[in-house]
């Protein structure tokens, strides 16, 4: 198996499962998933998704370290698994209402804890991704708590928009508290951790252009026509929010798409000087 890691598909593999996003891909699908009369359902998904990323991690990767967020996924939802087998109908019933939050708490727990104890849960995997020489290196750290930090507040945020809609909207399943503003920050941090090594790069480098918010706003900008429509599909008495979302979604998108073009063709201008 070691062979096939070095084959183009298993390259291809190996990097997926070098992201954080991919050890937080459980947690991301359980908390979206649960819900009154999916409990079930939501923790099956989420351990088979938790098992395949450790045997996928050991095949693939054979000589890669096993990763705090694949453990922690691994135990949580088996855990959950039992406890909901074994569960009376009134502990079922507030784990399909509250398990969401519960999920997004200990992600946000798992994140922050990382980073008081000082080693950052995304070090795992950007370690396996760069020079052994820059581990220990300030700014390789640093951007490793920035990234982990965004990460805890984008849980943060799923699991106050998942209490608010249980508790206060006694709507589980409120199109906004349940899909909108989770996915939302799920997005952002996503995002985030994409773009902002390659500003930590470009300032160490010196570039006169680095990368600008643009390039990181615009997936979020690109989000809210989809978005716009969810509203019009499922929320209809708002159809007028939905048509406003469409609208500064499609022409935000525009404006930050050339902002963004224009940085690009000042920086290779600047490359070729």
């Amino acid at each position: 198996m070691a062979e096939a890691s070095g084959t183009p598909l298993g390259k291809k593999a190996a990097g997926l499962l070098e992201s954080p996003f991919i050890g937080m891909s459980p947690w991301i699908v359980f908390s979206l998933l649960v819900g009154p009369g999916r409990f079930e359902w939501a923790v099956g998904a989420a351990l088979a998704i938790s098992l395949g990323l450790v045997v996928a991690t050991r095949l693939v990767t054979p000589g890669g370290s096993l990763k705090i967020l694949e453990v922690a996924d691994v135990v949580f939802f088996a855990a959950l698994a039992v406890v909901g087998a074994l569960a009376s109908a009134g502990t079922l019933r507030w784990l399909e209402t509250y398990a969401g939050e519960v999920s997004n708490l200990a992600l946000t727990a798992i994140a922050f804890g990382s980073m008081a104890v000082r080693r950052p849960f995304t070090l795992q995997y950007a370690r396996e991704q760069v020079d052994p020489a820059l581990w220990n290196t300030p700014a390789f750290l640093r951007t490793n708590y920035m990234i982990t930090g965004v990460w805890g507040l984008a849980f943060l945020v799923a699991a106050i928009a998942g209490a608010y809609g249980d508790l206060v909207l006694h709507n589980p399943d409120n199109i906004w508290t349940g899909w909108i503003i989770q996915v939302l920050a799920i997005v952002g941090a996503l995002r985030f951790t994409a773009w902002y090594p390659d500003v930590v790069r470009a300032r160490a480098r010196g570039d006169a252009h680095p990368p600008r918010p643009a390039g990181l706003l615009l997936p979020l900008a690109g989000l809210l026509v989809p978005v716009g429509i969810a509203v019009l599909v499922f929320d209809g008495h708002l159809w007028w929010l939905g048509v406003a979302l469409i609208v500064v979604g499609g022409w935000l998108t525009g404006r930050l798409r050339q902002r963004s073009a224009g940085t690009e063709r000042a920086s290779a201008g600047h490359d070729t000087t």
